[in-house]
């Protein structure tokens, strides 16, 4: 049986480091608590932030515990677009070579060099997961979503595999409007081409030249 996935929608958010979070909201301040996320040990917090590029700003976007080493911020590529800042596609954490912008809070300013990111759809599972679904960590898979009328194949997931994550996908706000329509969607993995879009392209251009593998 494959494996159900539960396909969750990441809204735009910010990982702050303590310095960062120091300097937008306060010397000694600290992360206000409000709800627990999916992943175990992640949570939204009850402060917000203004995110300024060089032709728009999204208003009051959440920032999101714990702190991280590097301050970090995660928005769609219709956000990069309403800012005027390149969509750079990027697994959490590696931000080298990505674009930056302007955060503003109520105590202060930080202009980012780096750091703003369009995450790439994953998948987080525990290594029993990973086993259920023959799949190891950073394997790129194709993902089929069973949500009902306007069901699609994702290409180029990332599979991340460890003992504290709990099993979900998931996906920005873009990509979640293309396909949800209820509460609660899934989606199961498709091995095809190793994950790969461009083997599917390559597929789908042999079939519009009369090759049939």
């Amino acid at each position: 049986m494959s494996l159900k996935i539960p396909i969750e929608t990441s809204a735009r958010h910010i990982h702050l480091s303590k310095e960062d979070f120091e300097i937008l909201f306060g010397t000694g301040s600290h992360m206000t608590y409000v709800k627990e996320l999916s992943q175990p040990g992640q949570y939204a917090c009850k402060e917000r932030l203004r995110v300024v590029g060089p032709k728009g700003q999204l208003e009051k976007v959440v920032v999101l515990g714990p702190y991280r080493k590097e301050t970090q911020v995660e928005i769609s590529v219709t956000d990069t677009r309403r800012l005027g800042i390149p969509s750079v596609i990027r697994q959490s954490g590696d931000l080298e070579g990505t674009p930056g912008c302007t955060l503003i809070g109520p105590y202060g300013t930080i202009t980012l060099e780096r750091g703003l990111i369009v995450a790439k759809r994953h998948i987080h599972m525990t290594p029993i997961d990973a086993l259920r679904a023959h799949v190891k960590d950073n394997d790129i898979v194709f993902v089929i979503t069973t949500s009902y009328e306007r069901s699609l194949i994702f290409s180029d997931v990332v599979v991340r595999v460890s003992p504290s994550f709990s099993l979900a996908m998931h996906v920005d706000t873009d990509e979640a409007n293309a396909f949800a329509n209820d509460d609660h969607p899934t989606g199961v993995i498709l091995k095809l081409f190793d994950g790969h879009t461009y083997n599917l392209q390559t597929w789908a251009d042999e079939i519009q030249e009369g090759i049939h593998r």
